[in-house]
C-alpha cells in the first residue's frame, strides 16, 4: 500500500488549481505526507495569496517564498526546510519559464538572454534546489521533476522550452548518479499535454490536446490526478529501485510514430 506517512515533502512551482504541481501534492497529502509548499515572490504578494489559498486544504506546515534566480532565497527556504523539519524526504519541482519571443518563430532567431532565463529557470533550478535537499536528506529522499516530450522532439511552439527540457532530463540522470550513494533518487514524469498556465503560453496547446486524444493508444490526454498519482508512487518505497527514469504518463502518445 502506497504509505507516506511521516515523509515530510516540499512541492515548488503550484501556481493555480490547473498547475500539474498541485494534482501532485494533493496526490501526496492524500497518501499522508507532510506538505510545505513554495511560492514565487512578488511585490503585490499576488501568488502568495493566491497560492495560499489554494493549499490551504492541505494544511502545509511550512508555506515560503521562493525565488528559484536568488541563490539567498533557495537557500533561506532549505534553512527554513532544515529549522521547521530537522529533514527532508521528498523534493517536487514542477518549475518552467520561456519568454514568448523564446517560443515563437524560429528557433535560430532566439536571443541570448531569452534562451540563458529558459535554461535558467526550467533546468538548472533543478541542480540548485538539489544541491541545497541534498544536506537535508539524511534517511535518503525522492527528487522528481516534470517534463515533457518536447525535450526529445521538435514539438511546434515550443522552441526553447524544447532545449531547456532536454537540458533537465540529463539533470535528473547526472543528479541520480550522484546522489544515489545517498539512497537519493532523483526521477521525472513526462507528462502529456495538460492545459495549465505554464501551457497556455505554448500556440496550439489546445490542437495538441486534440491530436493527442486522436492518436495515443488511450485516446485521451491525461489528468493531473494520474500524474499525481505516479508522482506519489516514484515518491515511495514503492519505487524504492527506481532512479535516473524518466516516466512518460501521456496516455502512450509517446510509443506512436504517427
Amino acid at each position: 500500500m502506497l504509505n507516506l506517512t511521516g515523509k515530510n515533502a516540499l512541492v515548488t512551482g503550484i501556481a493555480n488549481n490547473r498547475s500539474i504541481a498541485w494534482g501532485i501534492a494533493q496526490q501526496l497529502h492524500a497518501a499522508g505526507a507532510n506538505i510545505g509548499v513554495t511560492y514565487l515572490p512578488d511585490e503585490k504578494g499576488r501568488f502568495e495569496s493566491k497560492v495560499g489559498e489554494l493549499v490551504e486544504p492541505l494544511n502545509p506546515s511550512l508555506f515560503v517564498p521562493c525565488n528559484v534566480q536568488n541563490e539567498a532565497q533557495v537557500q533561506a527556504t532549505f534553512d527554513t526546510v532544515k529549522e521547521k523539519w530537522g529533514k527532508l524526504d521528498i523534493l517536487i519541482h514542477c518549475l518552467a519559464f520561456a519568454s514568448k519571443d523564446a517560443l515563437v518563430g524560429d528557433f535560430s532567431n532566439v536571443s541570448r538572454e531569452a534562451f540563458t532565463q529558459a535554461l535558467d529557470i526550467s533546468a538548472y533550478s533543478l541542480v540548485s534546489l538539489s544541491h541545497a535537499a541534498k544536506p537535508l536528506m539524511t534517511e535518503g529522499g525522492s527528487i522528481l521533476t516534470l517534463t515533457y516530450v518536447g525535450g526529445v522532439k521538435v514539438i511546434p511552439n515550443y522552441n526553447t522550452m524544447g532545449i531547456a527540457k532536454a537540458a533537465l532530463e540529463m539533470n535528473v540522470r547526472y543528479l541520480a548518479a550522484e546522489m544515489g550513494v545517498h539512497n537519493i533518487r532523483v526521477n521525472g514524469i513526462s507528462a502529456g499535454p495538460i492545459r495549465t498556465l505554464a501551457s497556455s503560453a505554448v500556440g496550439g496547446i489546445l490542437d495538441m490536446i486534440h491530436h493527442v486524444e486522436n492518436v495515443a493508444p488511450l485516446r485521451r490526454t491525461v489528468t493531473q490526478k494520474e500524474v499525481g498519482n505516479t508522482a506519489a508512487f516514484l515518491c515511495s518505497d514503492l519505487a524504492s529501485g527506481i532512479t535516473g527514469q524518466i516516466v512518460y504518463v501521456d496516455a502512450g502518445y509517446e510509443i506512436m510514430g504517427m
